[in-house]
């Protein structure tokens, strides 16, 4: 690590990016227009949808209705994204990783990261102006602070609910596993995730976040109904239960 970074991790201060950026105009005006538009068009259909589910989190375990955190945002500035609570309280205090079957998840909470419906609130962020539907996926300060300067440039548009390699790891906890997830995030995923959103910074445009947008609901679509080919490991295990 750098004496910059570490001087971020001490500070909290994020990076800066004085690069150019593909498609600025789409980027800084059309995008935030089409996002502004589409949110409030959203906006009433989501909150009838909004209004159980609060509900429920609040009826099946204790604690506040949504879970607010710090993110790394737009030009450098944290903001705090919001979503429906899926965990105990106080469960980010031990690890900003969710590993694959983790306790700290509630009954409901697992139906809603399954389905993506704890993202619904991220609604208010788009409005605000601090969040896009379609950009890279904002991180903890944690690693945020560590953005080497070519990474830098992903402050520089707007975080978005879904990007490249939100299709991709679209099952994460089950990626990093439940022994190590945070060690295995930062190993193994973070480098890809970070790679996968400079590029988006550096290629945004509409034709990219058209395909990207409708690619999110196919990888939803094929998280919740297609299942998944069973592993070596296991097609072995089946294979001599059957023997």
């Amino acid at each position: 690590m750098s004496a910059t970074q570490e001087k971020r991790q001490v500070t909290g201060e994020l990076p800066r990016w004085d690069g150019p950026l593909s498609h600025p105009f789409y980027s800084k005006v059309v995008k935030r227009a089409l996002d502004f538009i589409l949110a409030l068009v959203l906006l009433p259909p989501c909150l009838i949808l909004m209004l159980p589910i609060a509900l429920a989190v609040k009826l099946t375990s204790k604690g506040p209705i949504l879970y607010s955190a710090p993110r790394g945002g737009y030009h450098n500035k944290t903001f705090h994204i919001l979503k429906f609570r899926t965990m105990v309280v106080g469960a980010d205090r031990f690890s900003s990783t969710t590993a694959f079957n983790d306790p700290r998840v509630t009954k409901v909470g697992r139906i809603l990261r399954m389905t993506k419906l704890d993202e619904l609130p991220q609604l208010f962020n788009i409005l605000k102006g601090e969040m896009s539907f379609i950009g890279p996926r904002p991180e903890v300060l944690l690693y945020t602070t560590q953005y080497t300067p070519e990474q830098e440039c992903i402050l520089w548009v707007r975080p978005g609910i879904t990007d490249p390699s939100s299709i991709k790891l679209i099952s994460l906890d089950k990626a990093v596993g439940h022994d190590d997830p945070e060690g295995t995030y930062e190993r193994e995923i973070l480098g890809e995730k970070n790679r996968m959103r400079v590029e988006y910074a550096t290629t945004q445009c509409f034709t990219g976040d058209f395909k990207i947008f409708f690619a999110t609901f196919g990888a939803l679509f094929r998280k919740l109904f297609v299942p998944e080919p069973a592993d070596d490991a296991s097609q072995a295990a089946n294979q001599g239960g059957q023997q």
